[in-house]
């Protein structure tokens, strides 16, 4: 595992590789995903958020996952159309992983061992689970798949104007 979050290589929803050594000095938000969950309506959320900030420093990367109540079963295409249809949404969307198990993408394994859940757990438990990074590639906060990215905003200005 690597010792920063600028040391990972991840793949858009286009099977590109994204250098997230490439987000240097920006706060990112990372999110785990679905199409077909009760929280898929926090895309219309995350796209005001990233509407707001993103010519501040501000980026969104949004990692489809299928593992949770098996929502998320398109293939990247299907996915990226549906964003596109449903919310229209300008930040990057990324190629599907998986967050929990033997096949953990390794940067989520990296963010979980860096901001643990509710009594220290690691494993995300559902979609929708999101980490904030500072624009030094530190891992801020962990917030549950409850709450709003609108209740974000704050922790994100905050970071912003470190």
């Amino acid at each position: 595992m690597a010792n920063s979050f600028y040391q990972y290589q991840v793949q858009t929803n286009r099977h590109q590789a994204f250098d997230l050594n490439n987000l240097k000095n920006k706060v990112v938000l990372i999110v785990n995903t679905a199409s077909a969950c009760g929280f898929t309506p926090q895309y219309a959320g995350l796209e005001t958020l990233y509407k707001k900030y993103k010519d501040q420093g501000f980026e969104i990367l949004a990692f489809p996952c299928n593992q949770f109540g098996k929502q998320e079963k398109g293939n990247n295409e299907e996915i990226k159309n549906f964003c596109d249809l449903q919310f229209n949404i300008s930040f990057q969307l990324m190629d599907k992983v998986e967050v929990n198990g033997e096949h953990t993408a390794p940067l989520f394994d990296f963010l979980k061992n860096q901001a643990p859940g509710i009594l220290g757990t690691k494993s995300i438990k559902w979609n929708f689970t999101k980490f904030l990074v500072d624009g030094n590639g530190n891992v801020y906060k962990r917030y549950s798949p409850k709450t709003k990215p609108e209740a974000i905003e704050e922790d994100i200005i905050s970071l912003l104007k470190a």
